[in-house]
């Protein structure tokens, strides 16, 4: 996986490199700067960061990570935020791109982020958000990098309904859980009419029933039009003096029970293990490869647009029977920029579905819709509804 979100402590990340945002001087005084600093050890930590003197906004410069689980802890300066007309968005930007490049001259095979000026410089949070994820797409374009953006305060993971118009409307219309398990619970409540008479007798047996009441008959009535009604018992005769009739539960209205089908001899019915064999179709592998060629997509930018590493793709190249799970598959899917049916056919051919009863299904459901294929945006979607991400 070339990029993910997580809601995590920053300092608990394991990368090669750890973003910090930095004081422009060498101290630190609170926020995600202090918690880096007292994890890495903050007085020798700080010797480092002396060494490197003062950081102007938009620039980056590393220190070792010491205690930290990286190699280098590269310290990026935020602008302070005015009213976003004095350069901000841009000196954001260059935080995270002089980043990512410093962490590629440093050799780093995997880096993590913050949000970077959204603490004590009070830079929005949605619009460092959106600025990470272009900065993080352009640079997956062209290079290999594992990127880790961790966010650990509530407001940074629900950000959906400013950024994602119409996801939470479209869960809302469409999922139909509660529906079934509405539907499920009214069934459970209306027993069939035996049942209701078997439920009586049982909630009766301990009592002592009047005379003139028998437990069932010919004459029984039901109540048509209540779903949970109790039946209505009719008067009877008295039963002859010194004698105690047994009651009979009365099945009248009951459906008869459904005859068992017959066994049948394989041999009249199915067709042979070589018939369905000769039928058999491509395969999910052979799908995916055959798309790629019919759109004139090359190799690279299929699997960087599912945001899935050169390896898991090589993988996938020399198996032809490669099983994928089903958020890898659903990553091509898009890559491919397929439409919703040629998806369900991609995706049955792994042998999934996407189904109304899951919001992670209704939210690919409703970017493919929107033709939005864009698996970082998708992803922050997925995120803020804890749901899993594509390419994981």
């Amino acid at each position: 996986m070339a990029f993910r979100i997580i809601r995590h402590d920053i300092t608990k990340v394991v990368a090669d490199a750890i973003v910090n945002t930095a004081n422009p001087d060498p101290v630190y005084k609170g926020g995600t700067d202090q918690a880096i600093y007292m994890a890495a050890g903050a007085e020798e930590l700080l010797a480092e960061r002396e060494k490197i003197g003062k950081i102007p906004a938009g620039q980056v410069a590393a220190t070792p990570a010491l205690a930290l689980h990286a190699k280098y802890i590269i310290h990026t300066v935020g602008p302070q935020w005015v009213d976003g007309a004095h350069g901000e968005t841009e000196a954001v930007r260059s935080c995270y791109e002089n980043s990512l490049r410093l962490a590629k001259e440093l050799g780093c095979e995997s880096i993590a982020f913050p949000l970077l000026a959204t603490g004590i410089y009070g830079f929005p949070k949605a619009e460092s958000l959106s600025i990470a994820v272009s900065v993080f797409s352009e640079f997956l374009t062209n290079e290999e990098m594992e990127i880790t953006l961790a966010v650990f305060d509530e407001e940074s993971f629900t950000l959906s309904g400013r950024i994602f118009t119409g996801v939470d409307e479209f869960i809302n219309e469409n999922y139909v859980e509660e529906k079934l398990k509405e539907e499920y619970k009214r069934r459970e409540r209306t027993p069939r009419r035996a049942e209701n008479s078997l439920h009586f007798l049982n909630r009766r047996s301990n009592e002592s029933a009047p005379d003139h009441f028998r437990l069932c008959s010919e004459e029984t009535e039901y109540a048509e039009d209540e779903e949970d009604s109790e039946p209505v018992f009719a008067e009877a005769e008295p039963a002859e003096a010194g004698i105690a009739e047994e009651p009979e539960l009365c099945f009248e209205d009951e459906e008869p029970v459904a005859e068992q089908p017959k066994y049948v001899s394989p041999k009249k019915t199915a067709r042979s293990l070589e018939d369905l064999m000769a039928q058999a179709t491509e395969t999910w592998q052979e799908s995916l490869f055959r798309l790629i060629d019919e759109k004139g997509y090359l190799d690279t930018e299929v699997y960087k647009r599912a945001n899935l590493d050169r390896k898991l793709f090589s993988k996938i190249r020399c198996n032809t029977d490669y099983r994928p799970k089903k958020n890898t598959a659903v990553a091509f899917a898009l890559a491919l920029k397929l439409n919703l049916d040629e998806t369900k056919d991609f995706l049955a051919r792994a042998g999934y579905a996407l189904s109304p009863c899951s919001k992670f299904d209704l939210i690919i459901e409703y970017f493919i819709l929107q033709e939005v294929y864009d698996t970082y945006t998708i992803n922050l979607a997925l995120f803020e509804h804890d749901q899993p991400l594509l390419g994981e």
